[in-house]
């Protein structure tokens, strides 16, 4: 597991010694550090209201890409900020609590996916974003959710593919793209919760929803989507549609900025399998708005990456900036 610096940090400060206002003490901060801080969809409300910049994880990757600042706070998982730190090697690039990791990453091992690439000696490897900077290095290209599938249909159709890590997505751009790939089994514990009998039962309660869904979900669940996409592509979808109602099958952080975009529609979260907030991402939720403060105030945790992993798994990423186009 990762150092847990930072929730030290918060355990052994006396909150009363924290700024009353967390908000205007950041961006204090941002300030004195030439600070950017880049939050995904899924963080809590507070730290997607703080930020400079809020998207998927493409966004995300083109905003670390092109950022003029000498500080980036990731308000993410591990492996947001990782892909940070290689596109900039000479920044400061933090993590608010370096606990925030990433099942679909954990679920794919660099020594055993080694030797699955290597039983598929002609097969060119893409791997998606949710996964360490180890398994980016043994990648050729890099996808998202928003951009997989136009990455796998500007492939020449006789390239064999090795999709990894999320089968669930991978099967999606199969569906998508006609192509047959070889697919690493790992899978993301939110988007694998949601129970498509409760969905089901809920859509009955609201028959004029419609349920958007991303593609990291199981099959079950996107068969009864009236729209997939990223992140970013749910949020778009359903500020234009007419609908006004929506069962939304992702993680639910993102209702906060639908509800911001949409003030007068109603979004519902789909429902887990278990009576529980498995819905929501354990990781994601590790970042608080007190962390972030302390990350800027004490410059620290810190992402580090070896340097020949680091120029490894630079290639993949610009090249799926590059096809992204």
């Amino acid at each position: 597991m990762f150092a847990t610096a930072n929730a030290a940090a918060l355990k052994t400060t006396d909150k009363a010694t924290l700024p009353k206002d967390l908000f205007s003490a950041i961006e204090d901060l941002k300030k004195d550090l030439n600070a950017v801080v880049l939050a995904h969809y899924y963080q809590e409300p507070d730290i997607q209201d703080i930020a400079d910049y809020i998207g998927d994880s493409l966004g995300l990757s083109q905003q670390a890409a092109s950022t003029k600042a000498d500080v980036i706070v990731f308000a993410g998982v591990h492996f947001m900020a990782e892909t940070a730190k290689i596109l900039n090697p000479d920044k400061l690039v933090l993590l608010p609590d370096l606990e925030a990791g990433c099942s679909l990453a954990d679920s794919c091992p660099p020594d055993t996916f080694g030797k699955f690439k290597s039983a598929h000696p002609d097969h060119l490897v893409i791997s998606y974003i949710n996964c360490t900077a180890e398994i980016k290095a043994l990648s050729d290209i890099i996808c998202t959710s928003s951009n997989a599938v136009k990455i796998v249909n500007q492939l020449p159709p006789e390239q064999k593919i090795i999709f990894a890590p999320d089968r669930n997505l991978g099967r999606y751009v199969m569906e998508q793209t006609g192509r047959d790939m070889v697919l690493w089994q790992g899978s993301c514990i939110v988007h694998e919760t949601f129970s498509e009998k409760k969905m089901l039962r809920l859509k009955m309660e609201h028959p004029d929803a419609e349920i958007v869904a991303h593609p990291e979900c199981e099959a079950g669940v996107l068969r009864h989507a009236n729209y997939i996409g990223s992140t970013t592509a749910l949020l778009k979808y359903v500020g234009g549609a007419e609908c006004d109602r929506f069962i939304v099958a992702t993680e639910p952080g993102i209702i906060h900025q639908m509800e911001k975009q949409t003030p007068k529609k109603h979004f519902i979260p789909a429902p887990p399998e278990a009576n529980c907030a498995c819905n929501e991402c354990p990781y994601m939720r590790l970042n608080t708005l007190e962390k972030l403060y302390l990350a800027m105030k004490n410059k620290t945790p810190e992402i580090t990456i070896l340097p020949e992993i680091r120029a490894k798994a630079l290639a993949p990423i610009q090249r799926m900036l590059e096809m992204s186009v």
